[in-house]
């Protein structure tokens, strides 16, 4: 049963016997594994072996709990039991449980290769499940589309293929065994500033206190690859996004002041805390971020020169639920040994366990010897798993903020974008189009670049295409761009030049490509070309092929708006360029889609 996550003094395996069971101490991908099993003998036949993943900081109460419930564990067929527990950080199980399955989750990259797909895996958050059941659902249905750009000795692929239909990528129900609540840690002298302990800190208060005055400085630890990171970006954006007539200002505040405090690790979060309690010291340190109760605990245990208040915000941010959960790649002749090690997994003495790592019961409540910090509930609210559709966007939002990118927009005006949309109070698919690209200008930091074009036929004299603002840093011409965007409106008779269009912007892009960022040509459109005088669309697939470089990419993504939006051609493009194609069959969804669209250029 894997221990503890943290690495031996020794890269030996050692052994030694303990009453009743054998323990093996052995390096297994870096991690520190203990295997626990029942000394052999005449009273079992064969032997039936578990392996678990677990969260790192809730390995040790599993392992204390199976190594003594392993002592007396039989398999269905009278099989000795042992169990392999090894602490695993829940975003590379996560990654290569989707590798298993030929599913793609942009937002964390690759399967490392090294982390192996357990029976049972207990991450710190069901909100891993809820994610790869998305990606899975995702990739059954065609998903996006997402492509990698063909070179001369290797034809673009599909980013992920769907996985075995007769199995899913994880269960849709789950038992959790531990529990700890997301809290706003705060250095405690700036804590008292908020009215901690004795006042309760809300959401608008954090808000106004980071965006007034003299801001405080927040942090976060990439809500992609973390939990806790993901359940503080949920909360924060909910309450900005919940603050009336300022909404959308309040929002974008938020999520720019955690992109620049946002780290890697918790560790890395944890070092950027002040260490001394002077007024300078504590302004210009970090002032506030998202972090489990279990880490607050664990910090303040070392004794630092400032401790940490743990706020129990209100609303609630989402809890770490410690799901145990059966994986359906498991042998089923297990399943009734993971069901018997599950039952272990409760009670007094579990909880116990648990408190000595700083963490709750699945119930909220506290177990013997748990050092609360000040103001801790004795026990919280559960609460309701988050919404799929939630964590989706505030994914795709946050990954279209945080990458470094220069990009050109090109937007359709051709006759057509002057339908009128039902569904979003009969405004025209050209003005819910522009507000879906003024809410994405306003999220773009200064540190973008970004241009803009619209496209129909005969827009510049003989040319399908006309540039509105050329590619330039946000910094100096975001008013421009906001301005050159009320302009666009749909041209009369006007027909849908798009082949010449997407050559012009691909070669624009490629002059003045820029390294160290995503350079990038997203192009909106609700038809097909309809320019009888322009290039063919096989002759445009030869030219792309002809100019693209893959030491210089260019991604291109493509919005369909509307039924009439040709998936196909689309598709045929990008398979060359590499990018992707989404398709808002609904045009008053195009906002959604545009931001998912941004999070895919992001992550490619």
């Amino acid at each position: 049963m894997t221990a503890r996550h943290r690495r031996p003094s020794s890269t030996g395996t050692a052994s030694r016997v303990v009453i009743g069971i054998v323990t093996t101490v052995a390096v297994v991908g870096g991690f520190l594994t203990l295997v626990v099993l029942q000394r052999r003998g005449s009273s079992c036949e064969g032997e039936l072996r578990l392996t678990v993943a677990a969260a790192p900081e809730i390995t040790p109460a599993v392992d204390a709990t199976a190594q003594s419930w392993v002592k007396d564990a039989k398999g269905p067929n009278n099989e000795c039991v042992s169990v392999e527990v090894t602490a695993a950080e829940p975003v590379d199980v996560a990654a290569a449980i989707a590798s298993a399955h030929r599913v793609t989750m942009r937002e964390i990259g690759q399967a490392d290769g090294a982390t192996k797909v357990p029976d049972v895996w207990i991450p710190d958050s069901s909100t891993w499940l809820q994610r790869l059941q998305v990606a899975a659902a995702t990739a059954k249905a065609g998903g996006r589309n997402a492509t990698a750009p063909a070179t001369a000795d290797k034809p673009a692929a599909t980013a992920s293929a769907a996985p075995p239909a007769d199995r899913p990528i994880v269960p849709e129900k789950f038992t959790s065994i531990g529990r700890s609540p997301v809290v706003l840690a705060v250095p405690e002298p700036l804590a008292s500033t908020l009215g901690w302990p004795k006042t309760e800190v809300t959401w608008p208060k954090l808000l106004k206190t980071m965006n007034q005055g003299t801001p405080m400085r927040v942090g976060i630890v990439e809500p992609t690859r973390n939990a806790a990171g993901l359940s503080g970006l949920l909360a924060m954006s909910g309450a900005a996004q919940a603050t009336g007539a300022k909404a959308q200002e309040n929002t974008v505040a938020a999520l720019r002041a955690l992109v620049k405090g946002k780290s890697a690790l918790t560790a890395d979060l944890l070092a950027e805390y002040p260490k001394d309690k002077d007024a300078a010291t504590l302004a210009s340190k970090l002032g506030a971020a998202p972090l489990p109760e279990f880490a607050v605990v664990s910090y303040n245990a070392t004794e630092p020169p400032v401790r940490l208040a743990a706020i129990y915000m209100q609303p609630s941010p989402l809890s770490l639920d410690y799901p145990y959960t059966v994986l359906p790649t498991m042998d089923p002749v297990k399943n009734p040994t993971a069901a018997q090690l599950l039952a272990a997994l409760h009670g007094d003495t579990y909880a116990g366990e648990l408190a000595k790592a700083g963490l709750r019961a699945s119930d909220g409540k506290t177990g013997a010897g748990f050092a609360a910090p000040t103001g801790a509930p004795t026990t919280i609210d559960t609460g309701k798993p988050a919404d799929p559709a939630a964590i989706v966007k505030a994914l795709t939002t946050w990954t279209a903020v945080t990458a470094p990118s220069r990009m050109l927009a090109i937007i359709d005006v051709s006759g057509s974008m002057g339908q009128l949309v039902p569904t979003a109070g009969n405004a025209t698919r050209e003005q819910v189009t522009v507000e879906a690209a003024k809410g994405g200008l306003a999220l773009f930091d200064d540190d973008w670049s970004v241009g803009l074009w619209t496209f129909s036929t005969f827009l510049d004299g003989n040319k399908d295409y006309q540039q509105l603002v050329p590619i330039a840093p946000i910094s100096s011409q975001r008013n421009k761009l906001l301005a050159a965007l009320n302009t666009i409106t749909p041209k009369n008779g006007g027909a849908t030049g798009l082949y010449d269009t997407m050559l012009a912007g691909y070669r624009e892009v490629k002059k003045g490509w820029a390294p160290g960022r995503v350079n990038s040509m997203v192009i909106l459109t609700d038809g097909q070309n309809e320019d009888s005088n322009s290039i063919s669309l096989d002759g445009l697939l030869e030219q792309l092929r002809k100019e693209a470089d893959p030491e210089k990419p260019i991604q291109v993504i493509a919005i369909g708006i509307g039924e009439d939006a040709s998936r196909t051609e689309l598709e045929k493009i990008v398979r060359v360029t590499g990018g992707g194609v989404f398709i808002a069959k609904d045009p008053a969804q195009i906002g959604d889609i545009f931001l998912q669209a941004i999070a895919l250029r992001a992550a490619s």
